[in-house]
């Protein structure tokens, strides 16, 4: 069976525009697997970009600031010096005061427009449904044109590794502990016994059946094994 299975869905309600998969079809992590309408979405980040590209004004502002520090600084020697009055020397202190605070004001408005580019941004990713694993899909549930709200999109299964349930005799308890490796021999003609290692010993035995449970995990590179197969167990000792 699956290492893995989970239905994915949007975090967000929208309309279906793409779902590039099928039943079948690998995937990887983080691949897009079905995407939501987002021409606002885009709308929005092309504007919060084109704000924060909008440098000009600080540039600007910047400059400015700089200059007046140097004026600032010339003005403090001059007086220093007794080529000019206090008058002067505050007035150009006051400019380069103000300058700076105006630039200040410049550089949180740039930072205020990068935020919004970041908002901007996670709201259309947020329109896009990613792969949450390496599988292959097992279930496709809505196709373009349906409005996705609370319901699964598709279910997808990891295959690579493979979960292998057994039910075992009661008189081997003692034998199978984790660890321990087996060949798993799947009832399909072409395919050959492969090694897994158990994983998991339930530690209560059912009295019912006088048997015990124990799970083994199967490598299956290139999901050249199906899921659901029955198998042939054969423990090593």
């Amino acid at each position: 069976m699956p290492m893995t299975q989970v239905e994915v869905g949007s975090p967000v309600i929208g309309v279906l525009t793409e779902i590039p998969v099928e039943r079948g079809d690998h995937v990887k992590r983080g691949q897009p697997i079905a995407q939501l309408d987002a021409q606002l979405e885009r709308a929005s980040l092309d504007a919060a970009t084109q704000r924060a590209k909008s440098s000009g004004d600080y540039s600007a502002t910047k400059t400015a600031a700089q200059h007046a520090k140097r004026m600032a600084d010339r003005a403090e020697e001059l007086f220093n010096q007794h080529f000019i009055s206090a008058t002067d020397r505050d007035k150009a202190l006051a400019e380069a005061k103000i300058a700076a605070m105006h630039l200040q004001q410049a550089q949180e408005q740039r930072e205020v427009a990068r935020r919004e580019v970041a908002v901007a941004q996670a709201q259309l990713d947020l329109r896009t449904i990613l792969s949450p694993i390496d599988g292959v899909v097992a279930d496709r549930y809505m196709s373009p044109g349906e409005r996705v709200e609370n319901k699964p999109v598709l279910k997808l299964a990891q295959i690579d590794p493979l979960r292998v349930e057994v039910v075992v005799a009661s008189r081997r308890f003692s034998d199978i502990k984790p660890g321990l490796e087996a060949t798993v021999t799947p009832e399909l003609a072409g395919l050959a016994g492969v090694s897994a290692r158990v994983t998991t010993v339930d530690a209560v035995i059912d009295a019912a059946s006088n048997t015990f449970r124990v799970r083994l995990e199967l490598p299956n590179p290139g999901n050249a094994i199906p899921s659901g197969l029955r198998c042939r167990i054969d423990f090593k000792r």
